[in-house]
């Protein structure tokens, strides 16, 4: 018998969750993705503490090596060139949180995460670039996407969200799933079956949305807090995988039952695409998706500060 993650890649291509690159070997995902949070505690990891160093050299050799958001982006650059010796697929990058709501602040750093990957003779279609998935950051994203930069949208916590992203153009979206349930549960929410999870309701929901309107963009659930949630998702185009959950399944063999399947949706034709203001007020009437957000970006730029923070001081070690 296939154990579980055998049984849930026959249908979804399982991303690694983490920015470790030993791990992702070990695992063999087909892709990875990364973000402030990741790549700061591989920073902080003393197997990966060279490419702090190589990071520097980096953005010297581009003329920036006094500035800690270059030295940093050429990081993450160095970081996803690592990841990538690793998977068969894509590597996600994220632009700094601190530009979530600046649409041409985000498309120009994405420009120079862009011409980093080059610098390292990495291919550009093995990249999708991360931004948060506010209004600015969407727009960039159709920006970006129109210019063949592909992009994946996070911190997705709401169908509007998700819509806004697909008409965009968006090739990817990272609905969450763990933190809904814990903004539910701290406000008592008694869960006592996987199928009344929020966060499964969620993703399950903005798959079927997406499928139904015929919009192409690529449905990655994200941020799980157990296998249970996982099991409650299988078929959907994508899910990002702990190293311990994607363990958890692999240790078993019990059979799995595909949750997900866009050929069982009904098409939905007649629909009308969102507004910015439309997108505003789903937003307001959303306390939930609002708070999360809202928070993912400040802790995402606090990650970033911190990592900064370390290329200083590698600098004044050197």
């Amino acid at each position: 018998m296939a154990n579980q993650r055998q049984q849930l890649e026959q249908w979804t291509t399982v991303v690694a969750d983490t920015g470790d690159m030993e791990m992702i070997a070990a695992l063999a995902p087909c892709d990875a993705t990364t973000n402030p949070s990741l790549l700061l505690a591989a920073a902080r990891d003393s197997r990966y503490q060279s490419l702090l160093t190589q990071a520097r050299s980096l953005a010297t050799e581009m003329g920036r090596g006094h500035d800690l958001t270059w030295c940093s982006d050429a990081y993450a650059c160095l970081a996803g060139q690592a990841v990538l010796e690793h998977v068969p697929g894509l590597v996600s990058t994220e632009v700094d949180a601190r530009l979530s709501f600046d649409t041409r602040a985000t498309v120009e750093r994405a420009r120079r995460l862009m011409a980093l990957y080059r610098e390292l003779d990495v291919d550009p279609d093995r990249i999708l670039i991360k931004i948060a998935a506010t209004w600015e950051g969407i727009e960039a994203a159709r920006i970006l996407e129109e210019e063949g930069t592909r992009c994946n949208l996070t911190l997705v916590f709401s169908l509007a969200q998700a819509l806004a992203a697909a008409e965009a153009g968006t090739t990817l979206i990272s609905p969450f799933v763990g933190r809904i349930q814990d903004w539910h549960v701290k406000r008592g929410l008694d869960i006592q079956h996987i199928d009344d999870d929020p966060g499964v309701q969620s993703v399950c929901g903005i798959f079927r949305t997406l499928k139904a309107r015929g919009l192409e963009t690529i449905v990655m659930g994200a941020s799980f807090r157990n296998a249970d949630q996982i099991r409650a998702l299988a078929g959907c185009d994508r899910l990002t995988i702990s190293p311990a959950l994607l363990e958890t399944l692999a240790a078993d063999e019990n059979p799995l039952t595909q949750a997900l399947d866009a050929a069982d949706v009904e098409p939905d034709e007649d629909w009308t695409p969102i507004s910015e203001s439309g997108f505003r007020w789903a937003m307001n009437q959303d306390p939930m998706a609002n708070d999360l957000l809202s928070d993912g970006i400040r802790r995402f730029a606090a990650d970033q500060v911190a990592l900064e923070t370390l290329l200083s001081e590698e600098e004044r070690a050197a």
